[in-house]
C-alpha cells in the first residue's frame, strides 16, 4: 500500500512539472496572437510565482485541516482548470487572471508532497520524486511543439496538457482511500502531532534562517543558470544560437538525470554529504564555464556538469527538514522553505537580467559562484547549529 501511494505521488509530480515549461515554449507564438510584448511573459510568470508563495505559506493550515491527499487532488484540479482556461483564452489579461489559480494550486501541491515524502520516505525516494518533476518539464515542450507543427495553435498545447492534468486529478480522487489507509498507519507511528507555526515563530527556531537563505540562494542559482545560459553563450562566448540552445537545455536534462542517479546513492551518503557533493559539482561546472579559453567546449560541458551538481541539493535540503527541526514542525517549515525557493527563482533572474543589460552578461559565472558560496556557507552554518543542539 505504501509503495502504491509512492507511485501515485511520483505520477503527481510529473503533472506538477508538465505546465512549467509550456509558457516559455509557446510564448513566441502566443504573444503575437495576444498582442502582448515579448517581455510580457514575465508578468504571467511573476503572478504564478506570487500565487505559489502565498499557497506555500498557507499550506500547513490547509493540509493539517483536510489532509495531504485531498489537498493534492483539489490543487491538481485547480491547475487543470486554469490550464483549460488558458487554452480558451484570447486575451493577455485573462491569462494573467488564470495565472492566479494555477500558482495557488501548484504551490500547494509542491509543499504538500515534499513534506509528505520527507516525513515518510527515504532520501532515495525524495531524489526520484524531483526527477519525475524533471520528466514532466521535459515532456511539455514536445506537446506544445507538436501542436504548433500540426497547426492547431498554442491553445491545443495547453488543452492537451490540461486533459492530462484532469486525468491525474481523477486518479488522485480515486486514490483517496489509499491515502486514508496509509495516513492511519503513519498516525499510529507518529510521536508528536504536526504543529502550525507562523512565519515569525518559525524563524525563531535555531537554523531556520540559515536554511531559508540556503534555499533562496540555491533556487536563485538554478533559475538564473537555466534562463540565462543560452544568452551568455551567444553574447559573451560567441556560440551559435542553435548550439547554445541545445547545451542550455542540457542543464535541465543534467538535473533530471542527476536526480535519477543520485537516488541510488542518497541513502548511503546522507543528505548533508549529497548537498556538499552537489555544491562541489556546481563549483567545478562554474569553473569550466568561466575558463578564458579560445575553445567554448569547456563552457558547454560546464553547463551539463552544473546541472548534474545541482541535482541532489533541492531534494536533500527538503528531506533533511524533519530531522533538523522535528517532524511536528516540518509541514510549516517546508511551506516556508518553498516560499523562499520561489522568491529566489523569481527575483534573481530578473536582477541578473538588469545587470547583464547595464553592465555585462559576462558576470554570469561570477553571479553563480556568489550564490553557490552563499548556499554552502548557510548549509554548513545550519549543520553546526544542529550539531550543537544535539550535543554532538
Amino acid at each position: 500500500m505504501i509503495s502504491l501511494l509512492l507511485a501515485i505521488i511520483y505520477l503527481t509530480f510529473i503533472s506538477l512539472g508538465l505546465p512549467d515549461s509550456l509558457l516559455g515554449s509557446g510564448w513566441p507564438v502566443m504573444h503575437q496572437e495576444l498582442g502582448a510584448g515579448l517581455s510580457a511573459a514575465g508578468i504571467i510568470t511573476m503572478i504564478i510565482s506570487l500565487g505559489t508563495i502565498v499557497s506555500s505559506l498557507l499550506s500547513d493550515r490547509v493540509i493539517l485541516r483536510f489532509g495531504t491527499g485531498l489537498v493534492t487532488a483539489v490543487s491538481t484540479g485547480l491547475t487543470a482548470l486554469a490550464l483549460l482556461g488558458f487554452s480558451f483564452s484570447g486575451s493577455f489579461l485573462l491569462l494573467c487572471l488564470l495565472a492566479v489559480p494555477y500558482g495557488l494550486g501548484a504551490g500547494a501541491i509542491d509543499a504538500a508532497l515534499n513534506n509528505y515524502v520527507a516525513l515518510h520516505y527515504s532520501s532515495r525516494c525524495m531524489s526520484w520524486l524531483h526527477a519525475f518533476w524533471g520528466i514532466g518539464v521535459s515532456i511539455s515542450p514536445y506537446i506544445m511543439s507538436l501542436s504548433l507543427r500540426m497547426q492547431r495553435g498554442w491553445q491545443a498545447g495547453y488543452r492537451n496538457v490540461s486533459l492530462i492534468q484532469i486525468a491525474f486529478t481523477l486518479l488522485l480522487f480515486f486514490s483517496l482511500p489509499v491515502w486514508k489507509r496509509v495516513d492511519a498507519m503513519h498516525v499510529a507511528e507518529q510521536k508528536k502531532p504536526q504543529r502550525v507555526l507562523s512565519f515569525f515563530e518559525a524563524v525563531k527556531i535555531p537554523g531556520v534562517r540559515q536554511v531559508l537563505l540556503a534555499f533562496f540562494a540555491y533556487c536563485a542559482l538554478e533559475s538564473t543558470a537555466g534562463i540565462w545560459a543560452s544568452s551568455y553563450l551567444v553574447e559573451d562566448r560567441g556560440v551559435h544560437p542553435e548550439i547554445a540552445a541545445l547545451f542550455g537545455a542540457l542543464f535541465f536534462l543534467g538535473i533530471t538525470g542527476g536526480r535519477l542517479l543520485s537516488g541510488f546513492v542518497a541513502d548511503t551518503f546522507g543528505d548533508r554529504n549529497m548537498i556538499r557533493g552537489g555544491a562541489l559539482g556546481i563549483l567545478f561546472g562554474i569553473l569550466l564555464i568561466a575558463l578564458p579559453l579560445s575553445s567554448n567546449l569547456p563552457a558547454l560541458i560546464g553547463l551539463s556538469v552544473l546541472g548534474l551538481g545541482a541535482a541532489p541539493i533541492y531534494p536533500s535540503i527538503i528531506h533533511s527538514t524533519p530531522r533538523n527541526f522535528g517532524a511536528e514542525n516540518s509541514q510549516s517549515l517546508v511551506g516556508i522553505q518553498m516560499a523562499a525557493a520561489y522568491t529566489g527563482s523569481t527575483l534573481m533572474p530578473y536582477l541578473f537580467g538588469l545587470a547583464g543589460e547595464h553592465i555585462s552578461i559576462g558576470l554570469y559565472p561570477a553571479c553563480l559562484g556568489i550564490l553557490i558560496f552563499l548556499m554552502l556557507f548557510m548549509t554548513e552554518s545550519l549543520n553546526r547549529i544542529i550539531r550543537q543542539k544535539n550535543g554532538a
